[in-house]
């Protein structure tokens, strides 16, 4: 088994190194650790994925190097269950985002931060034909 990437022994790049999709078992990503309902608990990275990327190339331009951080799954710990202080604050934190700074009304969604007020102060020629 070979590749551009191969390095499990963590010589050439400082940290255990594997080409996309080609990690271990035993190792998952943050997102992969969130899914199971774990999280990394303090651990460092054990090792590393790497790969380019042509995403978010523009013409002309090498492709990116990207990279995905993997950890212990048998040392991560359980993710901590919401406590209703935390409950209550990320409420609080969502009802500010519905208030258009505009109008001072709450629009009943979030408002978007492409426009920075809600779509009535945004567009008023567009409300008016309502």
């Amino acid at each position: 088994m070979g590749g551009r990437f191969w390095d499990p022994d963590g010589a050439e790049y400082g940290l255990p190194t594997f080409p996309f999709r080609m990690a271990p078992d035993g190792y998952a990503t943050r997102r992969q650790l969130r899914a199971a309902g774990l999280r990394p608990g303090g651990q460092l990275a054990a090792a590393q994925l790497l790969w380019f990327s042509n995403r978010r190339r523009r013409a002309g331009q090498p492709p990116t190097l990207r990279v995905a951080y993997l950890y212990h799954r048998d040392l991560a710990k359980p993710v901590r269950p919401m406590t209703p202080a935390k409950w209550a604050a990320l409420d609080k934190a969502n009802a500010a985002r519905r208030v258009c700074p505009e109008c001072r009304i709450d629009a009943g969604y979030r408002i978007p931060t492409s426009l920075g007020m809600c779509v009535s102060c945004a567009y008023p020629e567009d409300q008016r034909a309502v």
